[in-house]
């Protein structure tokens, strides 16, 4: 019946989806159950694919020793996939194991974008490069906002949730993003700093410790405000609230300008991810700025998205859109695509 079972591990979830032949959802859980339904395929995000695997792959042995070789890259993820992966596959070990990969949307990302400027032989070396995430997400939301009008060559998408990055794509190909060797790189997120001064760290490392947990879990708008959480964010009225949401979408103006730059434009503009789709506020103040991009958003639109959306202003040059982050059915997809089920 081509039903497949989606498994996504995050760094502290599980969330099992059973999806149909026709993108149905037939079943979800929020924790491995004793007994899984009975199904050919299964889907497992995997954070991190290195330079190697840059598409859907199916998993056996050989695979899934590559796999945890990159733990050290992602060790947060990477091991937490790995175990989901060996659960389920106790429990269903005559399916085909699909890989879907975070990474692999940007493996596109030309070589310019994806170098950064320290000696050569890091790079091959240590595997340096910048690798970006998120790309599940952002592959569905470029995907989707084609329904809204073909002519959609260059769309920034703007993956925001506890974890936030950008990606220009054109033509459906990353050709850039904002998050880097690791997911520290980019926007301010709720507890990771995004970008930095390298010199800061630098000077921070001979006078603070744990300074690797201060950057992942305790920075962002934790660090600033003492919240992760932009809804409480927005609700309160106080000079840290004020002062971090105006860091956190200053951030955003500037970065969604760099990967329209990437492009040499922008036709449209697509919020995505727990922040994206349910924070009109955060869209209005990044849109406020980017007039000279052609965003103009209906304000009426934007308070009332729910779903997939369109929120421009009439008359507006870009076209703006709320769209729902589906990484499920993405996974489901590329399931099918590299089984021959495409279309089914």
């Amino acid at each position: 019946m081509n039903e497949i079972l989606v498994v996504n591990a995050g760094s502290s979830s599980l969330k099992l989806c059973l999806i149909g032949p026709d993108d149905e959802l037939l079943g979800s859980w929020h924790s491995l159950p004793a007994e899984l339904p009975s199904v050919d395929i299964v889907a497992h995000r995997i954070v991190h694919g290195g330079a190697e695997f840059c598409a859907a792959v199916a998993i056996d042995a050989d695979v899934a020793q590559r796999l945890r070789g990159l733990v050290e890259l992602a060790p947060l993820h990477q091991a937490k996939s790995l175990a989901a992966y060996d659960d389920v596959t106790a429990l269903l070990p005559n399916a085909t194991h699909i890989a879907c990969f975070d990474t692999a949307f940007h493996a596109t990302i030309p070589e310019p974008a994806a170098t950064y400027a320290i000696p050569r032989r890091w790079n091959s070396l240590y595997g340096i490069r910048r690798y970006g995430f998120h790309g599940l997400s952002h592959s569905w939301a470029g995907r989707r906002a084609l329904r809204f009008g073909a002519d959609a060559r260059r769309i920034v998408s703007c993956h925001l949730g506890a974890g936030a990055s950008l990606c220009a794509i054109l033509d459906g190909v990353s050709v850039d993003t904002t998050m880097g060797f690791t997911p520290l790189e980019g926007l301010v997120m709720a507890t990771r700093s995004g970008d930095i001064d390298p010199g800061l760290v630098l000077w921070l490392s001979e006078r603070e410790a744990d300074l690797v947990d201060v950057l992942e879990h305790r920075s962002g708008l934790l660090g600033l405000a003492g919240t992760p959480d932009m809804r409480e964010l927005i609700e309160r009225s106080d000079d840290d609230a004020r002062l971090a949401f105006a860091v956190y979408v200053h951030r955003l103006r500037k970065q969604i300008a760099a990967m329209a730059a990437a492009m040499g434009g922008l036709d449209t503009c697509v919020f995505t991810g727990g922040v994206g789709e349910n924070a009109p506020a955060v869209r209005a103040a990044a849109a406020a700025g980017l007039d000279f991009l052609g965003i103009d958003i209906d304000p009426v639109a934007n308070a009332a998205a729910s779903g997939d959306a369109q929120i421009s202003a009439p008359g507006s040059r870009t076209r703006t859109l709320v769209i729902a982050a589906r990484e499920d059915l993405e996974m489901a997809r590329q399931a099918r695509e590299l089984l021959g089920l495409a279309g089914h």
